[in-house]
């Protein structure tokens, strides 16, 4: 006996809706977070504040697409990720020492960056999560 053929999945104008796992989430945010700390290097000459306007959609996303059984590790992925890009944006003298005081600075005067994208973060995974919780105790009012 013959399987019937797939249904082919509806092609619409949606965004893509992908389910990252915690690490798969903070890879992709570190990645994102480096490149375009790369950009902003070669385009803004280094501007952290283009680089910090960039930071907020890459949060969205993030806590957006994560899975909801790792939706606590993205308020935590977020921040490894702003400190993985500022790496190519961080000025510094020759040097491991001097690199490093480099990315310290921009750190300490980007940090309402940071927050903002890690508030972000956070209130969309808080609402996902309650939301979750909601679903999963309608759903066992009903199987009463």
């Amino acid at each position: 006996m013959r399987r019937p053929a797939p249904v082919p999945a509806p092609v619409s104008g949606r965004l893509p809706n992908p389910r990252l796992t915690g690490l798969g989430g903070g890879l992709f945010c570190a990645v994102v977070m480096f490149l375009l700390g790369g950009l902003c290097d070669a385009l803004f000459g280094a501007s952290l504040t283009a680089y910090g306007v960039l930071f907020l959609p890459v949060c969205v996303l993030t806590a957006v697409w994560v899975r909801r059984g790792d939706l606590m590790t993205a308020p935590v992925l977020v921040p490894i990720a702003f400190a993985v890009g500022l790496l190519p944006l961080a000025d510094g003298d020759d040097g491991v020492a001097g690199r490093l005081m480099g990315l310290v600075t921009a750190l300490a005067t980007q940090a309402g960056w940071l927050y903002a994208g890690t508030l972000i973060t956070g209130l969309i995974v808080i609402v996902r999560r309650i939301r979750m919780v909601r679903l999963r105790r309608a759903a066992r009012a009903r199987a009463r």
